[in-house]
């Protein structure tokens, strides 16, 4: 009977819970600089995200990895990964000035396959034509949402685009870090370097900030820091092929939000390569479980 029940299937309810909570924490994080837009310079509200989320960051990364998580070997590689970092969010809150939250988030699930493309043709790994094909049918997914050379299209549309290109390279950046540095140390240096870089510039597009936008700037700095945490433990409760497709519920929330708000309703068109950009996603994530498992 013991054997029986040692053998049994893991439960992987908490990794689900978490993930599904943090996906809803992030794409709630969107909507408070989406919201934000409206009176202030992306810069200026990454700036300020980074700023007050920092001192919680580095609270998180000693309770779950001690006061070695403070401790980089490797510093330039984390001042460079937060260059991508401020890049790519620039982008993706630039793009919410024009476009709608699930338009915008939609675009940005086309990361992993810059993932596959960039390994492939600049870190020499082997990609097989199953991934390729996933490729190819996820790029199909955005040339439908933005539809190039017909009347709707606005140039804009690309710079969702150009945030997953960028935020694909901040995730295989994460090779440039010593190996002995934790998710933890990764998280607290990816915040600091934001906000560092961001400071740098801030100045010359800073505005005084409202005292009612102050509950805005909280809103984001504390659920963008749980989102993150909760996803990190989250890949930590349960195997990547079983969180990792549930990233796609952002889009669900996104469109939640963009209704609720702003009362934006993703046409036909988007919802369909929405739908193809996740069918594809969600193959590469099963293909690769089964590469590894084989």
């Amino acid at each position: 009977m013991s054997s029986a029940v040692s053998n049994a299937p893991r439960p992987y309810t908490q990794g689900i819970f978490l993930m599904c909570v943090g996906v809803a924490c992030l794409s709630a994080n969107d909507a408070f600089a989406k919201a934000l837009t409206a009176g202030y310079s992306p810069l200026q509200i990454l700036f300020l995200r980074n700023v007050i989320a920092l001192p919680a960051t580095i609270v998180i990364a000693l309770l779950f990895g001690g006061p070695k998580a403070l401790r980089s070997h490797r510093p330039l590689a984390h001042l460079l990964r937060g260059a991508l970092w401020v890049g790519a969010a620039m982008m993706f809150f630039t793009s919410f000035i024009h476009l709608g939250l699930a338009e915008a988030t939609a675009l940005i699930f086309v990361a992993p396959f810059f993932i596959t493309v960039i390994s492939a043709a600049f870190l020499g790994e082997e990609v097989g034509w199953r991934r390729w094909l996933a490729v190819l049918v996820g790029f199909l997914g955005v040339l439908v949402i933005i539809r190039p050379g017909g009347a709707t299209f606005q140039l804009v549309s690309l710079l969702p685009v150009a945030t997953a290109l960028v935020y694909a390279l901040l995730m295989l950046s994460a090779r440039w870090v010593d190996s002995r540095e934790s998710v933890w140390t990764l998280l607290v240096y990816l915040t600091g370097a934001g906000a560092l870089l961001s400071a740098l510039i801030v100045p010359f597009v800073w505005v005084p900030v409202r005292s009612e936008d102050l509950w805005l700037f909280a809103g984001l700095a504390i659920f963008g820091t749980a989102g993150m945490t909760m996803i990190t433990q989250a890949f930590r409760f349960a195997p990547a092929v079983v969180v990792a497709p549930l990233d796609y519920t952002g889009l669900l929330w996104a469109t939640l939000f963009g209704w609720l708000i702003w009362r934006e309703s993703p046409d036909a068109m988007t919802v369909v390569g929405a739908a193809i950009i996740i069918a594809s996603g969600v193959f590469t994530i099963f293909r690769e479980h089964k590469q590894a498992s084989d």
